[in-house]
């Protein structure tokens, strides 16, 4: 039984500042979403997207090793994987460069109602990425229709400025909405968090997580109006990317397994933690569930407080562990 899934598939081909390379790495957002997932929930996990029948084998060797189901990774024997290239900055700054070109990319990165597994409309939750100016709203209204908890972040930040109605539309069409800071920004305008995550909920936004990298996050939701701060997990950071996603996906299951906001943030924060220890993926292991709960425990000492005001927080200075 598939109780989360989530969507897109890209291989990494990872150029270094000082000429290495690391290529054929698993990427995209979905099985880093995928990993949020699995590391909190025993149910199962489930990846759609479209690839060639050039899948590299150990992509799928991951992929299984974590228990994520693949029966949504539709095998295109004409259309070769989505692939790009990675170049990495001695700063740390990353351009990612398409390999791949023409069909294959709408091809693979199209995700239609008859394209989700019966087993996956049983789910209770599903996470993936937009581009602002053209969410996926067939998608999201079949799931939510269906009684799946809908979660959505952006790409990239919004290219043009959104009217009203496609704020509205883009916020209003998911259940959990989470931008990074420069992303909200594009779509709301400049402020501090707070007013961002004001900004949003006017809009219509149900519950926001806005993640500011070393920053922490802040989770709100819209109906109790409780907002948490959620500071980073302390760890050594090689890679951030891909944090985004794990965070995310580790947010929906703590939402739907806990109904409790601050723990789902703390889910949220220690799934991206595992993400930034190092290039792509990290590795299975058995003491993955162990590792994290013990992260978590070191995080709740920081996230013992009141829920916080937004009328209040403006002046706040944000207190990292």
């Amino acid at each position: 039984m598939i109780d989360y899934f989530t969507f897109s598939v890209i291989i990494d081909d990872i150029v270094f500042h000082d000429g290495r390379t690391l290529m054929g790495v698993l990427g995209g957002g979905g099985p880093q979403t995928a990993f949020g997932m699995k590391l909190w929930t025993q149910g199962g996990v489930g990846l759609c997207g479209g690839v060639g029948l050039d899948f590299p084998p150990e992509a799928q060797a991951w992929l299984d090793a974590m228990g994520i189901d693949t029966c949504g990774l539709r095998r295109d024997p004409v259309h070769r994987s989505l692939r790009a290239w990675q170049i990495i900055e001695e700063d740390g700054r990353r351009t990612q460069v398409w390999r791949t070109q023409g069909e294959a990319i709408p091809t693979h990165l199209a995700l239609r109602p008859d394209q989700v597994p019966d087993a996956y409309w049983s789910a209770r939750g599903f996470h993936f990425g937009v581009h602002p100016e053209a969410p996926n709203l067939r998608i999201m209204q079949a799931l939510r229709e269906r009684g799946i908890v809908v979660s959505i972040e952006p790409f990239r930040e919004a290219s043009r400025p959104l009217s009203d109605v496609e704020l509205r539309t883009l916020v209003s069409a998911c259940d959990i909405f989470s931008p990074n800071r420069v992303e909200a920004e594009s779509l709301v305008g400049d402020g501090d968090p707070m007013m961002l995550i004001r900004r949003l909920t006017d809009a219509g936004a149900a519950i926001v997580a806005l993640r500011m990298g070393a920053e922490g996050s802040f989770v709100h939701r819209a109906v109790t109006g409780e907002t948490w701060y959620i500071p980073p997990v302390r760890t050594q950071v090689v890679d951030p990317v891909g944090a985004g996603n794990a965070y995310c996906g580790a947010l929906l299951v703590g939402w739907l397994e806990t109904g409790d906001l601050r723990l789902a943030g703390m889910y949220a924060a220690v799934a991206a933690s595992f993400l930034v220890e190092q290039y792509g993926l990290p590795a299975p292991r058995p003491d993955l569930r162990r590792e994290a709960a013990r992260r978590l425990a070191d995080l709740s000492a920081f996230c013992s407080g009141s829920i916080i005001s937004l009328d209040d927080l403006s002046n706040r200075e944000l207190l990292t562990p």
